[in-house]
């Protein structure tokens, strides 16, 4: 059985899409991208937008019953490659410990210009 998840602590999806689902225990979340919830801004920078979207997958997860520590893999997809070493910076600050698995890949384009997209997989 599967169960949406939603929060307005996240950006709500822009298509016909759940902002994550979850199934035996386990959260798949969509892409989520750094747009303010309250307000609809996307901060200035790689940095800021790294922090802004982490902090959303964040808000997700609990949302979920879970946590950042129980995320297992992450997908993370750039719009500029030499942004990599500034996004790692503000992602070890949120995965601390025992690192998710991750994939990072550079892309042409993401929704709303913004500089970086992140997906997650996480158990309960």
């Amino acid at each position: 059985m599967k169960k949406v998840i939603s929060t307005e602590k996240a950006p709500a999806a822009i298509g016909p899409y759940s902002q994550a689902i979850e199934v035996n225990g386990m959260v798949y979340t969509s892409g989520i991208i750094p747009v303010v919830p309250e307000t609809g801004e996307i901060p200035e920078g790689s940095a800021a937008q790294a922090k802004q979207a982490l902090t959303n997958l964040s808000n997700l997860l609990e949302a979920a019953g879970t946590n950042m520590d129980n995320v297992v893999k992450t997908t993370v997809f750039i719009k500029e490659m030499n942004d990599f070493s500034a996004i790692n910076d503000v992602y070890k600050t949120f995965f601390t410990t025992d690192f998710p698995s991750r994939s990072c890949v550079e892309v042409a384009r993401l929704p709303k210009d913004v500089m970086l997209e992140i997906e997650a997989i996480a158990i309960k």
